[in-house]
């Protein structure tokens, strides 16, 4: 732009008129002539002024806005001409000159030596705040004898408001290391000693705004914002650090947009993204005049309802109050310097400055009225009776404080002693004052300490401000809270959120998310291409849960838990096992109950007609083992039902295995004694004699005892216990008795399968044996039954799952015992019951007796 130009060819000139001086001098030297320096243009003469012992500058924008002359490089350009002024620019100046004026009236601090000050208007402009950099330095001689090489005109330079011109000026002063003391400029790049060894401030940097910033949006949950930043240095200094701290925070920025005062078609781009964007909140690091022009596009785009998060450069800033600005900017929060309290201060602005700072008022003074007219001051004059906006000025205690400083330094350069004299004939370079603002430390009369740290700062604290409407309707910076960087972390912010006022009037606070949050249950997934902030809420997957909102991951479940319905908490899994208070339990129950009650009926049977034939005829010894054995099988069966314990468990398979060999060694020992008693019969066999009674009970016994020594190895080697299984399902535990050693259960079923098959054989060959009532076609039957049961049982029992599994076994053991005991029986108690004509020795040996004839 047009002051870019300017100010580059400014450098360019005043470098070709060092090196011109330079050769001039080169020349004059080799003739042996004295060296005169003189000042080729007009010296630049300060607005406000006074001599003194000791000279302070300063710089602020009075004015914020300058009258570009044309440039047409054919004739000299005409001096800039200053507008717009900016009250609290000229409030600062007003500040500096009050304090320097107290200071002088001072007993304690500097008694004999007097203060002055140049305080020059740069009009916000960077070309006029290098001329006046450079007034500062030179000072406004026309011409000096020697070689230029006397002490700077002033001892240190308090200025600028902003950034940008605070750089330009503190580098333009660097070389000749004329301590700058800004009490508004925050740019984090100011922090540089290497950069900036001569530079002070008496203010925070903006890494603290910037992280307060960031620390105040997290405060209040939002997690999607905009930006929108001035394209200066402490613009893009400012943002870039918010944008890191907001990133550690977990604030995603939907939009980061920056323009400059003059440009006004980034401007428009900028408040047509804020318009269109879905951001509630924005956060605006924006410096005071592009502040103005921004508020005046937002009004006229009509674009309400937003939260605006300032910085201290504007967000207390009086000028930006009118009748349409609230409702845009009603509502906002920000971060700002603590309100200034400088006794005597407002009287001052209402009289004393004008009748001795103003030179139109002055009687006398150093300054000729031709020199400077009251048109220099005429847009300072409407102000002479107003001084209502003093009680909400913010920047003025840090030109108090940073003039106390100097003070200060050169109180102690000057070894000056309390109610006496200081040395002022000594000659005081810049570089001595710089280096002892580095150990100042004082205490202000508000009781504020001051001091720089390494970095040349002070220490950052920041009142959090509300824009408010008052009672009478007009607009308030109220505080709802304070940022004290000295605090430990998690403590450094404290609100008042009751007190605050939200965007558009309302006193519900807004919300400014990407996504909404997700519930507990869920995670988020992030959406492809956006950034962490948008996500879609997914349930959690099996077996996890999230118990917090917005959780990032879900949890998986310990071992015995599952999560609920709602996924949200891990409840202890559903324990399943064949209970006796289930159907399938009571059904089970009730049929080995019934199996038994029905073995023993007919035990009672036969024993009531243990004499009649037919119970005689079928070994009434071993149908009564058989018929105790199966009432053991029965009863066995309810070792299975409820929740398995320790003695259940090596119980109900030890039980099984043991009574159904005695069970199968009965059966055997009848098929056996039917193929005996048919040997028997043959002319000259005596086979009977050698399977009687005492080798009938010793072969069940002997039989029996092997499956008893299998069953003792098995609970000896490796019992069956307890166990909770959780691998077949996830969302429940099977409580089910572990085999142990899987060789014992299967030795056990194989024993038994052997004799089952041994039986079924010897029962085969004995089918067609004369005889009215010949069991071996009846123990087919049960044999045939019985191995079919376990046969079937043996991939039932493997593939079933939880509680099914020990249902399978049960009915079984129950099918398999009621085939033995209809098979076997069934016959006999028809025969004793419904055909006791039938139950006679003649009937039962007459068949036997035809069949031999």
């Amino acid at each position: 732009n047009i002051e870019k130009v300017i100010l580059k060819d400014f450098i360019f000139n005043y470098f070709g008129m060092f090196f011109h001086v330079l050769l001039v001098s080169v020349v004059l030297a080799a003739k042996g002539e004295n060296l005169i320096c003189h000042i080729l243009e007009s010296p630049e003469y300060a607005l406000l002024s006074k001599d003194g012992d000791v000279i302070i500058g300063g710089a602020f924008s009075i004015h914020s806005a300058v009258i570009l002359p044309s440039f047409l490089f054919t004739e000299k350009p005409e001096p800039l001409i200053c507008y717009s002024l900016n009250l609290r620019e000229l409030r600062f100046a007003q500040t500096m000159i009050f304090v320097i004026e107290e200071i002088n009236r001072s007993s304690s601090l500097l008694p004999n030596v007097s203060i002055g000050y140049r305080i020059y208007d740069n009009c916000g402009s960077r070309f006029l705040s290098m001329r006046a950099a450079m007034a500062l330095m030179n000072g406004q001689e026309l011409r000096a004898d020697g070689a230029c090489s006397g002490k700077a005109a002033v001892q240190a330079i308090i200025g600028e408001s902003e950034s940008t011109p605070t750089i330009v000026l503190a580098k333009t002063t660097g070389p000749f290391k004329i301590p700058i003391i800004s009490h508004a400029a925050t740019c984090e790049c100011l922090s540089s000693r290497k950069e900036f060894p001569s530079f002070f401030r008496t203010i925070a940097s903006d890494y603290y705004q910037s992280t307060a910033l960031a620390q105040l949006v997290k405060h209040f949950g939002w997690t999607w914002v905009g930006a929108v930043n001035s394209d200066s240095d402490y613009g893009n200094n400012g943002m870039a650090i918010f944008l890191e701290a907001a990133k550690e925070e977990g604030i995603c920025v939907e939009y980061s947009e920056k323009f400059d005062r003059s440009e006004t078609t980034k401007l428009m781009k900028v408040v047509d993204t804020i318009r269109k964007g879905t951001a509630k909140v924005v956060i605006l690091f924006v410096a005071h005049i592009e502040m103005n022009i921004l508020i005046e596009q937002l009004i006229l785009k009509n674009v309400t309802g937003l939260q605006f998060i300032g910085v201290e450069v504007w967000i207390t800033a009086v000028n930006l109050i009118t009748p349409t600005s609230y409702s845009v900017l009603g509502g906002s929060l920000g971060l700002d310097v603590g309100k200034a309290n400088i006794e005597g201060f407002a009287d001052y602005v209402l009289k004393d400055f004008w009748e001795t700072a103003i030179p139109c008022f002055l009687t006398g003074g150093n300054i000729s009225q031709d020199e400077n007219t009251c048109s220099r001051y005429k847009d300072l004059l409407p102000f002479q009776n107003f001084n209502e906006d003093i009680s909400e000025l913010r920047y003025a205690n840090g030109i108090y404080s940073a003039i106390y400083a100097v003070a200060h330094s050169l109180h102690s350069l000057l070894r000056c002693t309390e109610n006496q004299r200081c040395n002022k004939d000594k000659i005081i370079q810049p570089w001595q004052v710089s280096e002892a603002l580095k150990k100042v430390n004082f205490t202000t009369k508000s009781g504020e300490q001051v001091w720089f740290d390494s970095t040349g700062a002070t220490s950052a604290k920041y009142d959090v401000v509300n824009w408010q409407l008052g009672v009478n309707g007009e607009v308030q910076f109220k505080q709802v809270g304070y940022y004290d960087a000295s605090m430990p972390p998690g403590e450094q912010i404290v609100l008042t959120t009751k007190n605050i006022v939200w965007a558009g009037g309302k006193t519900e606070k807004p919300r400014s998310v990407c996504s909404e949050s997700c519930p507990p249950g869920t995670r988020k997934a992030v959406q492809k291409g956006r950034p962490v902030c948008c996500y879609d809420c997914v349930p959690c997957a099996e077996g996890e849960i999230s118990n917090m909102t917005d959780s990032n991951n879900c949890e998986q479940c310990p071992g015995e838990y599952w999560p609920n319905a709602e996924r949200d908490k891990c409840v202890l899994k559903v324990i399943e096992f064949l209970s006796v208070t289930e159907v399938m339990g009571i059904v089970l129950l009730l049929f080995s109950l019934f199996g038994a009650g029905l073995t023993i009926l007919v035990a009672i049977l036969f024993l009531i007609n243990k004499d009649t034939p037919i119970v005689r005829a079928n070994n009434s010894e071993l149908s009564f083992l058989l018929l105790f054995s199966l009432a053991l099988c029965f009863l066995c069966s309810l070792t299975f039902i409820g929740r398995p314990s320790e003695w259940s468990c090596m119980l109900r398979h030890t039980a099984f295995g043991i009574t159904f060999v005695l069970c199968i060694s009965c059966v055997l020992g009848k098929t056996i004694v039917v193929l005996m008693a048919f040997r028997a019969t043959l002319p000259g066999s005596n086979v009977m004699k050698w399977f009687g009674p005492p080798q009938q009970r010793l072969s069940v016994f002997a039989f029996t005892l092997i499956q008893v020594i299998i069953c003792v190895l098995w609970l000896t080697i490796s019992a069956p216990l307890p166990y909770k299984n959780m691998k077949y399902y996830k969302e429940k535990i099977i409580l089910e008795c572990s085999l142990g050693s899987s060789i014992g259960f299967w030795a056990v079923l194989g024993y038994i399968g052997f004799l089952a098959l041994l039986c079924f054989v010897l029962a085969f060959l004995a089918r067609k044996l004369p005889d009215n009532f010949n069991e071996a076609k009846f123990i087919i039957f049960s044999m045939l039954i019985f191995c079919a049961v376990w046969i079937t049982f043996i991939p039932a029992y493997i593939s079933s799952p939880g509680k099914f599994t020990v249902a399978v076994e049960i009915f079984a053991i129950l099918a398999s015992s009621f085939g033995l005991l209809f098979c076997i029986f069934t016959p006999k108690c028809y025969i004793i019951l419904l055909k006791p004509e039938l139950n006679t020795k003649k009937h039962v040996m007459g068949k036997m007796a035809s069949k031999s004839l």
